[in-house]
């Protein structure tokens, strides 16, 4: 292994959702299972503090604004397995978890195209001021039907056209968080009677084809002005816009090799850009199952598996892909079309090995043995070892590990497998950053760095200011 690659810090960030059934549909089932618990704030208090107690960067809080209805055209099978159903909004415990922590950060999932910017801008900047700089927004289009017929749409926007929508929207945003409120606009001076310098305060002036935000920002700058901005997009508008806009991108994929093959991709367009590739964060999806010995972790993977819903899997699958698996001979090969879902999803089962060639069946009873993603099991040192070779082999920076058994799966990791990648030197013993973006970007700075895109909205007072501040 490369003397360099020895010494890079591993990111952990946990990958989770605020209702029953996420990815390992089915482990609801299990008498161990404490995800009927997602509505309780305890729940998440406790999942928070044991976070904190591993060095995690960050909770990632998967949101699905609609219901999954596509396997057989019902939802009737996302309701029986909790397929992301009962779910609640991923942004309401943010700030109570934030009350019993005082570095772990709060990856948030929500979708640019069911909100307004001026209202999300003001949601993500509350919360950035009532955690001091805690906050990440994982940026998503929406791939359900159900989101678009009960969100005030006809129909489903085209994947393509939901990406000109992000893009946009991101504009929008960035005029608000950097723009609107010069650094210094605060000067809260009784003897002048002036709390706000609105000289300091400038419109957004945006109009664009399906956004106007003609306005002033209602809120002043948060510590970070722009939350951490995560994304998973990987069909090729999705790359570009992770180019563009991404700090972090979190990998799905079931391949080490796909993985790798993501990530040269998007740091070469960043690079086009003017970005710093380096700068840019790829966190891995994992499941993991550990245990003082490698025996005693495969006995509990397999006691965990038997739980899996293979039906649940492809009704799940269903959804994203937006492919109706129940109405098509599910032993037939899968070939790519084009829909509305997550093509990256769909070309990982048809493009991504040539050799290989998948069923609905195949790829739903693949997922179904995985426990959702790339799936690592053994003793923490067969773990810690594991995770080491991805990180070379994939030219990673960390991984989302998915929360397969909330209240169990992550105090296994913290307990046994934390302790062992710190005596490797892979994870901090101690925050190093006050706010998640300097956590996660090592810089030193809670700001947008100046190669990024919304960087290009500050004024140019602030950006003198910035300038200067960093020259110091």
């Amino acid at each position: 292994m490369r003397e360099e690659t020895l010494s890079k810090r591993i990111h952990l960030n946990a990958f989770k959702i605020a209702g029953v059934g996420h990815t390992a549909i089915g482990l609801w089932r299990h008498p161990d299972s404490q995800a009927h618990r997602y509505k309780d704030l305890s729940y998440w208090l406790e999942t928070a503090r044991t976070l904190e107690k591993g060095c995690f960067d960050s909770l990632f809080i998967a949101d699905f604004p609609g219901l999954h209805d596509v396997y057989n055209q019902s939802s009737d099978a996302a309701f029986r397995d909790a397929i992301a159903v009962p779910l609640n909004d991923p942004l309401m415990a943010v700030s109570a978890m934030a009350a019993v922590t005082e570095h772990l950060g709060f990856g948030v999932t929500v979708s640019t195209t069911y909100e307004q910017p001026y209202s999300f801008a003001r949601k993500m900047t509350t919360l950035d001021h009532l955690t001091n700089g805690r906050v990440g927004w994982n940026i998503v289009t929406s791939v359900t039907g159900s989101a678009a017929r009960n969100l005030g749409l006809d129909r489903q926007v085209p994947h393509d056209e939901r990406y000109a929508i992000a893009d946009e929207f991101m504009d929008a945003v960035y005029k608000l968080w950097e723009g609107s409120w010069e650094d210094d606009a605060v000067v809260n001076d009784p003897a002048r009677n002036m709390f706000v310098d609105p000289a300091k305060v400038h419109a957004a002036n945006h109009h664009g084809k399906y956004f106007r935000v003609p306005d002033a920002f209602l809120c002043e700058p948060s510590v970070q002005r722009t939350p951490v901005l995560f994304q998973a997009g990987a069909s090729s508008v999705g790359k570009a816009f992770a180019a563009k806009h991404a700090e972090a991108v979190f990998l799905v994929d079931p391949t080490v090799q796909g993985m790798a093959k993501l990530v040269s991709e998007i740091r070469a367009l960043a690079g086009g850009l003017g970005r710093d590739p380096s700068s840019i964060k790829f966190m891995a999806g994992v499941s993991v199952v550990t245990a003082p010995s490698d025996e005693e972790a495969r006995r509990k993977f397999d006691e965990l598996i038997r739980y899996v819903s293979v039906e649940g899997t492809l009704a799940r699958q269903s959804s994203l892909m937006q492919l109706d698996f129940g109405s098509i001979d599910i032993d037939r090969p899968l070939e790519f079309v084009e829909t509305d879902g997550i093509r990256s999803f769909l070309e990982r089962f048809t493009k991504g090995d040539p050799d290989r060639v998948w069923t609905p069946r195949q790829v739903a009873e693949k997922m179904a043995q995985s426990l959702g993603a790339i799936t690592v099991v053994g003793s923490p040192a067969t773990v810690a070892d594991r995770l080491e070779a991805m990180m070379e082999e994939a030219d990673l920076d960390g991984f989302n590990l998915y929360d397969h058994m909330p209240l169990h799966a992550m105090p296994d990791f913290v307990e046994h497998v934390v302790p062992e990648l710190q005596r490797r030197g892979r994870v901090w013993t101690a925050y190093e950053g006050r706010t998640l973006r300097e956590n996660i970007a090592g810089t030193g700075s809670p700001r947008l760095p100046a190669d990024h895109a919304g960087a290009g909205f500050r004024p140019r007072s602030s950006i003198k200011r910035l300038h200067d501040a960093v020259a110091v």
